[in-house]
């Protein structure tokens, strides 16, 4: 079972965390899961950007992204070559490196 371990995010997971993750369940599912409450207001259906991650190892197991989740990824806070939608990322069979973004495009727009 391949495992995620998400790098230390200073409210979320801020000991950071090393998870099992099923194949084929999303970043998303598996951190919710874990007790790692990533933000996903559009209940995981890639309409928005909070869930965003950057894969920093590992991606290469992970299905291709849609261009649906490309083109909301082009509106994700701290966009970078790494960026995914966790809600959107299927873990494969290989072990993966996550770090949670320190705002979501939610929490810029709130003022946080």
């Amino acid at each position: 079972m391949p495992k995620i371990i998400f790098l230390p995010h200073e409210e979320l997971c801020p000991e950071g965390a090393v998870i099992d993750a099923e194949s084929g369940t999303s970043i998303c599912d598996a951190a919710l899961a874990s007790d790692i409450p990533i933000e996903h207001a559009c209940e995981k259906v890639a309409a928005c950007t909070t869930c965003h991650v950057y894969v920093r190892e590992g991606a290469e197991s992970l299905n291709e992204a849609s261009e649906n989740e490309d083109d909301m990824l082009d509106k994700a806070w701290g966009l970078d070559p790494d960026s995914r939608l966790s809600c959107q990322a299927i873990v494969g069979d290989d072990d993966l490196v996550v770090e949670i973004p320190k705002y979501t495009i939610n929490m810029v727009s709130e003022g946080h």
